[in-house]
């Protein structure tokens, strides 16, 4: 719960395709813009991943 007069983080959320032979470099390419990686899921098959990203609305 916040104190009177704190403010309340509002997150935006993105989901995106994950390669498996090129994860390391398309996370990055997130990180770089500012989204942190929440979860991995797979997708329609085993071999498809789902990268679940959030961050902070910009005001």
């Amino acid at each position: 719960m916040s104190s009177p007069g704190s403010s309340v983080t509002r997150w935006e959320y993105l989901t995106a395709p994950v390669l498996i032979h090129n994860t390391q470099a398309i996370l990055n390419n997130f990180g770089r813009d500012g989204w942190e990686l929440v979860s991995v899921t797979t997708g329609a098959s085993p071999e498809q991943l789902v990268a679940w990203f959030k961050r902070p609305v910009q005001s």
